[in-house]
């Protein structure tokens, strides 16, 4: 990474007895598009607002160009911010809700026309400028926000959740869009969200959090294909999991073992590996095809059809329940429940994980 725009050192929040934070540290670069990921109370939320200036922490520090931040109340910050909810003053137009920024700081009128326009038009909401907010759809309404958070020329645009109370097409259509955005402006975005895929399809980097701490952070196809943990892989994308005895290894070849399963993985490392291992074989990494074609034998339990992709969960009478995902698509079998199959995958496909 470059010189960081945004460092946090040591950050802790407490709420009682609970760690909101736990001894966080994250540097975020110029202009880039850093998304924090996790469930529910996983700490997204409160490290995005301490980043804002809404939440003082209890421990540790910000700072901004190398500039301590840590104490400055969120107007001397000068983040832009986009809120779920949009946050919009109802009782202004959409052109005033933009302006709003522009006219606090004392910025010239033609400033604040010429600039107002510019953002409007940015987001595609140039003839809407004399709309009230209430006159707008959900999508709208959210273009508008963004508008209004890039008025000012943000060093740092802080995105809480802004796209999850939208429609999954709709959703879709702003993340293109977002992305388009970031990509033009060169502004730092640093983005919270739940959605995995919203994720991986925007991000340059995943910072992914549990229980107020980092699990592993990285580019978002590093992460999908080496998750660290069960929790990652769990968490990121669907995984199955195999708890495997260790019968011998050879160069970067482990030689495995699970419940009366035997096969090998490949890994680069083989060195840090005792005499058993839990391994994560992602659902598509898996090929089912007719009785005998492949490693192991299995029986078609469910089947789930989801247009370009069949998700099967197939049982084998050792591995029990695993998860198969194949393209629909000149498949070599129609899997069916009941269906009699065998199951496969190649020595790179498992990922070998550490303790939680």
């Amino acid at each position: 990474m470059t010189e960081p725009i945004l460092s946090i050192r040591n950050a802790v929040k407490r709420y009682g007895s609970l760690h909101a934070l736990d001894h966080v540290d994250l540097d975020v670069a110029a202009g880039e598009f850093l998304t924090l990921l996790g469930p529910s109370g996983s700490g997204k939320t409160t490290l995005l607002s301490a980043i804002a200036g809404f939440v003082d922490l209890d421990d540790g520090r910000i700072t901004l160009h190398a500039s301590d931040i840590t104490k400055a109340p969120p107007e001397r910050r000068e983040f832009g911010m986009v809120f779920q909810g949009y946050a919009l003053f109802p009782t202004m137009t959409v052109r005033d809700n933009v302006a709003f920024p522009l006219k606090v700081r004392k910025r010239a009128a033609s400033e604040i026309a010429d600039r107002t326009k510019e953002c409007l038009d940015l987001v595609q909401m140039g003839g809407f400028a004399d709309r009230m907010p209430h006159q707008l759809s959900g999508g709208q309404q959210q273009r508008v926000a963004l508008a209004r958070a890039m008025s000012f020329k943000p060093q740092v645009l802080l995105l809480d959740e802004p796209l999850s109370a939208l429609d999954k097409k709709l959703r879709a259509d702003l993340q293109w869009e977002l992305k388009s955005l970031h990509s033009q402006l060169g502004v730092t975005f640093i983005y919270v969200t739940h959605d995995q895929e919203e994720a991986l399809s925007m991000s340059d980097r995943i910072v992914i959090l549990k229980d107020g701490c980092i699990q592993q952070q990285g580019a978002p196809g590093d992460l999908y294909n080496r998750p660290r943990t069960t929790f990652v892989a769990d968490f990121l994308g669907k995984s199955n999991f195999i708890d495997a005895d260790i019968t011998g290894r050879h160069s970067d070849i482990l030689h495995c073992v699970a419940k009366g399963a035997a096969f090998d993985v490949q890994t680069d490392n083989v060195d840090e590996i005792g005499n058993k291992a839990r391994l994560a074989l992602r659902p598509e990494r898996l090929r089912i095809n007719k009785p005998g074609v492949e490693l192991l034998a299995a029986k078609v339990s469910q089947v789930s059809y989801l247009g370009e992709r069949c998700q099967v969960i197939v049982k084998h009478e050792g591995l029990g329940d695993l998860l198969v995902s194949c393209a629909t698509w000149q498949t070599g079998i129609k899997p069916a429940p009941g269906l009699e199959v065998s199951i496969g995958w190649d020595q790179n496909a498992c990922v070998v994980l550490a303790a939680d």
